[in-house]
């Protein structure tokens, strides 16, 4: 019995040191987050932090994935509507989380583990909305609403300009 309780420890400890990062991350940001200061919020020392993640771009990904998740899980409740939904569904997670997008972004240059996560996170997001779009130009309009979707969130504006700006989007590229 005693064998089952160590990873159970271990992964509770590695989601705490996750939910530490996570909060100081979206709070403070990336940047100016050191990881001596995530260990004291999740109350390890840095070196167990380091023991659970080979740095800090490592952590930040395990971040981004549950962020992914819960995202996804939200998503279910727009699966069904037209696309211009989805897209907007998009936005709204997105810019709740904008500095950690515009992190990625900085990052992901420099950082394999973040470019890979971040190439993995398009390749879903042209999954989720291939469906929508017509055959040929499909791969084409994908990468039309990721830079649009990148661009909303640079230049926000207010919901019914994004909303004008996404309907008009989607039915350029469904219209053909």
């Amino acid at each position: 019995m005693p064998a089952n309780r160590r990873p159970r420890a271990r992964a509770e400890k590695r989601d705490e040191i996750v939910a530490a990062a996570r909060a100081l991350f979206v709070a403070d940001g990336y940047e100016v987050t050191a990881v001596s200061r995530i260990a004291a919020e999740a109350g390890v020392t840095t070196n167990t932090v380091y023991w659970y993640f080979a740095d800090k771009d490592h952590l930040l990904v395990a971040v981004l994935e549950q962020l992914l998740a819960e995202a996804l899980t939200r998503y279910e409740s727009v699966v069904t509507q037209p696309l211009s939904e989805k897209i907007l569904f998009a936005v709204g997670e997105l810019s709740s989380m904008h500095a950690l997008v515009d992190t990625v972004h900085s990052r992901r240059a420099s950082s394999p583990v973040i470019d890979e996560w971040h190439t993995g996170f398009h390749d879903l997001a042209d999954a989720l909305t291939r469906a929508d779009l017509p055959g040929e130009n499909a791969e084409a309009a994908s990468a039309i609403i990721a830079f649009v979707v990148e661009g909303l969130l640079t230049h926000p504006g207010d919901e019914a300009g994004r909303r004008a700006i996404v309907e008009l989007l989607v039915s350029r590229l469904v219209s053909g």
